[in-house]
């Protein structure tokens, strides 16, 4: 009996040692089949490429035509005025500006380079001293009655203030120039960070708050554990409306008081009847708080990823 069953043992692993090639062949080819069909479906490199290509000049082309229609209207409103450079001119002046951006020949003779750095110095503590003040004031307003109670009547009648009708309080307290430019810049940016604030505050749902008195958290703890994460859209909105704000009344202080700056710059050479910078100064200043917008906007997705995330 063990002869027998170990005979047939050994035939069927000799039938079955037979089919092998033949199912590793089949398998072979299943596999090959499975990969050609693979690389048919997913698209080669080149494809992928052309297809970021598409999307990226979809993208582009619509900002690039309205930049081109702009470059064309003014060159024919040139053709017509004699008076207004051409983009052809104003571009070869902004080579020659650029290409020494940071000389000096005096106190009131300097680069372009100059000028930007000395408006956002002034741009940069006037903000500074609004953002350090505001915030936490509007934190207080949004959170307590008493407070919103006290400051809205001043806001209400304070907001709606010129920036430049305060710099004449700023020269007569200051004495100087620069520190009034400085005054100017930050009573214009303090109000959009405290009205966001504390909009930002009163709108945390209020079941957060109840839980919070239910656990009898600490006040400092309510603020960063509840109301910061919260209000952080909210208080980054303000932000950038405020830096806006502030870039655009510091061009607008710094011709009234001179110095150095690029507003002041505009007005020197609008006195020098220099066309084609006032051109060029008008473009740097829109880039230049478009590179502050934008950066603004990168930092609050950052931050609110951030807080999402945790």
């Amino acid at each position: 009996m063990t002869t027998l069953l170990s005979t047939y043992s050994t035939g069927d692993t000799a039938s079955a040692d037979s089919n092998a090639p033949e199912k590793t062949k089949a398998a072979t080819a299943s596999i090959q089949a499975i990969k050609k069909e693979t690389m048919m479906a997913k698209p080669s490199v080149f494809a992928n490429l052309t297809i970021k290509l598409k999307a990226l000049a979809f993208k582009l082309l619509p900002q690039f035509l309205g930049l081109a229609m702009l470059v064309l209207i003014w060159a024919i409103i040139a053709e017509k005025n004699t008076s207004l450079p051409s983009p052809l001119l104003t571009l070869q002046e902004a080579i020659k500006l650029f290409s020494d951006p940071f000389y000096q020949n005096g106190p009131n003779d300097q680069g372009i380079g100059w000028n930007i750095y000395a408006s956002l110095k002034r741009v940069a503590v006037g903000f500074g001293l609004a953002a350090v003040i505001g915030i936490p004031l509007g934190f207080m307003i949004g959170r307590f009655s008493f407070m919103a109670g006290m400051f809205n009547p001043i806001i209400s009648l304070l907001k709606p203030v010129s920036p430049l009708a305060w710099l004449p309080i700023g020269l007569l307290v200051f004495k100087a120039a620069h520190p009034a430019a400085i005054w100017s810049i930050f009573i214009c940016s303090i109000w959009p960070m405290v009205i966001n604030t504390a909009i930002g505050v009163q709108r945390v749902p209020q079941d957060y708050m109840n839980v919070a008195r239910v656990l009898n958290l600490s006040e400092w703890k309510i603020l960063t554990r509840i109301l910061l994460p919260s209000v952080l859209p909210y208080m980054l909105t303000g932000v950038r409306l405020a830096i806006g704000t502030a870039w655009l009344v510091i061009v607008a202080a710094e011709m009234l008081t001179g110095g150095v700056g690029i507003g002041f710059w505009v007005w020197d050479e609008w006195n020098n009847l220099n066309v084609p910078h006032i051109i060029i100064a008008i473009v740097v200043i829109g880039f230049v708080g478009l590179l502050l917008e934008q950066a603004l906007v990168a930092m609050a997705r950052a931050v609110t990823y951030e807080e999402t995330g945790a």
